[in-house]
This record gives structure tokens, C-alpha cells and sequence, in this order.
């Protein structure tokens, strides 16, 4: 009788163990289920973002190279204009030189 007793109390705990082993099976495919469609959807999204950040990229490198063309030709513009400047600036002196010459020679004449 005690022998009968023991295999249906193993047979039970047996039975409640299988039960449990199911319950997590379950958990465990929901989980696969939901997280690979989650997943999938995530990874198509960072591929279509992959071609978007590559075109940003690409525009971005055309426009450094275009600002950079415009930066070296404004800075000949200004080298150009500051020698027009200075060659102006020594053309004014040597003509304010020439009129107060001019002015000191016709006061003293008058």
C-alpha cells in the first residue's frame, strides 16, 4: 500500500512539474513570437535608415566640398581687394603729396 501511495504522489508531483515545463514553453514561444516580429520590424527600419543617412552623407560631403571651392575664392576676392586698397591708399598719398607741394608753392607766390 505505501508503494501505491509513493508512485501516486511522484505521479502527481510529475504531472504539476509537466504542467509547469508547458506553461514556460508557452511563455517562451509568445515571447519568440512577438520579439522576432518586433525584431524583424526593427531591422527593416534601420536598413531603410541606412540608405537615407548614406544620401544625407553624400549631401553633406558635396556641400563641404562647394563651401570650401566658395571659402578659397573669397579669400582671393579679399586678397585682391585689400592690394586694389593699398595700391589706391599709395596713389591718394602721392597725390595730397604732390598737392600740398602745389599749395606751399602758391602761397608762397601770393
Amino acid at each position: 500500500r505505501k508503494v501505491v501511495t509513493m508512485l501516486q504522489a511522484m505521479q502527481t508531483k510529475v504531472t504539476e512539474e509537466g504542467k509547469k515545463a508547458d506553461e514556460l514553453f508557452e511563455k517562451y514561444m509568445c515571447y519568440c513570437k512577438n520579439s522576432g516580429g518586433d525584431l524583424a520590424a526593427s531591422i527593416e527600419s534601420a536598413e531603410t535608415k541606412i540608405g537615407e543617412l548614406s544620401a544625407s552623407i553624400e549631401s553633406g560631403s558635396e556641400k563641404q566640398e562647394q563651401l570650401k571651392g566658395d571659402l578659397s575664392s573669397h579669400q582671393t576676392d579679399r586678397d585682391a581687394a585689400n592690394k586694389a586698397m593699398s595700391e589706391a591708399t599709395a596713389v591718394r598719398e602721392k597725390e595730397k603729396a604732390a598737392f600740398d607741394k602745389a599749395l606751399g608753392e602758391s602761397k608762397t607766390n601770393l
